[in-house]
């Protein structure tokens, strides 16, 4: 009598590079679709370029997938973190949720796919997705960087010859001002951009240690620079009475502009980066 394979094991489940990569695939369009319904562009759009980038990672390595192993102890918690996120997802997540979620299940799903020594297989995908949203949910109650952007804003005002007078986080013209707080201080744009030079250093690792230090340092201060112009022109709108240009570019597509400068700007920074980091080739022809 023939044997037939047991396909409901655990061992034969986990080791099937097809589920695997399905759960990835499942994890990523739930945390998406969450994220759509709340109508972040922003995030959305950070999110699904930080998740294909993780499953791009883990796909080039399926093939391996099938070989590696995991013990019971590790598949169990890793099938325990996943139906916590999955629960969790089902019972209208936070944001600060939404953004360590990723993380989270990728842990698990590393767990699951190769144990504990996961961790170490699969390092560059726990990092692309912890740099997504555990920064900002666990720094962002510790920091505030108001004050500091207002001063900024005063100083660049100031240079350009404007009347301008700073009142604590208030930025105030003739005849109108902003007061900066936390929600346009730009500090959570630092952390998308940090995010977005993490996710190069891993994708487009460069020799160097200075390299990965300036990166991320670039990438705040290219974040900080923009958004103090930012406040500057909110200023300037409000001294000369415009509400509804106010409103655009402190809360409406305007201030998605602002972030799209940022991640160009960054962006050249990197391709200038690249540049540097690739060696010269020699182009001259022997001759006849």
């Amino acid at each position: 009598m023939m044997n037939t394979p047991n396909f409901l094991s655990i061992q034969s489940w986990k080791q099937s590079e097809f589920w695997l990569m399905a759960i990835a695939g499942g994890l990523m369009s739930i945390h998406l679709t969450l994220i759509y319904h709340r109508n972040n562009v922003s995030f959305l759009a950070l999110s699904l370029m930080f998740w294909l980038s993780a499953f791009s990672l883990v796909w080039d390595k399926r093939q391996e997938l099938a070989k590696q192993t995991s013990s019971p102890l590790a598949t169990l918690l890793g099938m325990l973190i996943i139906a916590m996120v999955l629960l969790k997802s089902a019972t209208r997540p936070t944001s600060n949720w939404l953004g360590v979620s990723p993380f989270i299940s990728a842990i698990g799903w590393s767990l699951i796919a190769s144990g504990f020594s996961g961790f170490r297989e699969y390092w560059r995908e726990l990092t692309i997705l912890f740099f997504l949203g555990v920064p900002k949910v666990f720094i962002w109650p510790l920091v505030d960087i108001s004050g500091i952007t207002a001063k900024f804003a005063t100083l660049i005002l100031w240079y350009s010859g404007a009347d301008v007078s700073l009142d604590q986080f208030n930025v105030m013209l003739p005849d109108g001002g902003v007061s900066v707080n936390m929600g346009c201080s730009g500090l959570e744009g630092m952390f998308y951009l940090l995010g977005l030079s993490v996710l190069f250093m891993v994708m487009f690792p460069l020799e160097g240690l200075w390299k990965k230090i300036i990166i991320p340092v670039v990438a705040v201060l290219i974040s900080f620079v923009v958004n103090g112009f930012r406040i500057v022109l909110l200023a300037v709108l409000a001294n000369a009475h415009k509400p509804a240009a106010v409103y655009y570019w402190h809360v409406g597509e305007g201030s998605l502009i602002f972030s799209m400068i940022s991640v160009a700007l960054f962006g050249c920074f990197c391709w200038f980066m690249i540049k540097q980091d690739t060696p010269p080739t020699n182009q001259d022809t022997p001759s006849q």
